[in-house]
């Protein structure tokens, strides 16, 4: 293996170790809120919701997004357009898997910046 296919693989590994340390914290946190959390790291064939919780008679699909520093932009920026979307059809194939597609839903980003926590409720 070459040196830059093992760099990827190191940090594809670290992001991986860093989004599930963002995941525990971000679940801690809305669960202090009163969230029950109902699936963590939910996947099907499109893709993967972080969170899926149930709060305040609403089914709750959170991003959750972290970074040391603001230097590369804000982490809630990385939840553009087409990742919403993305999440959108996901969040749909779990309502229909659950017999739930008559629930309230909502979609929340849950930032992490330099350890301080942001709770972006109905963010897309």
């Amino acid at each position: 293996m070459n040196k830059n296919m093992e760099n990827t693989k190191t940090s594809k590994t670290q992001n991986s170790y860093k989004g599930a340390i963002g995941e525990s914290i971000a679940e801690g946190f809305l669960v202090n809120k009163g969230y029950d959390i109902i699936e963590r790291n939910y996947k099907n064939k499109i893709g993967e919701i972080d969170l899926i919780a149930r709060h305040n008679n609403r089914i709750v699909f959170i991003e959750v997004k972290s970074r040391a520093t603001a230097q590369f932009g804000y982490p809630r920026e990385a939840v553009n357009f087409k990742k919403q979307q993305k999440i959108r059809r996901v969040a749909e194939v779990f309502l229909k898997s659950k017999g739930l597609l008559d629930s309230f839903v909502r979609f929340d980003v849950v930032e992490i910046l330099a350890g301080e926590i942001t709770h972006l409720e109905s963010a897309f």
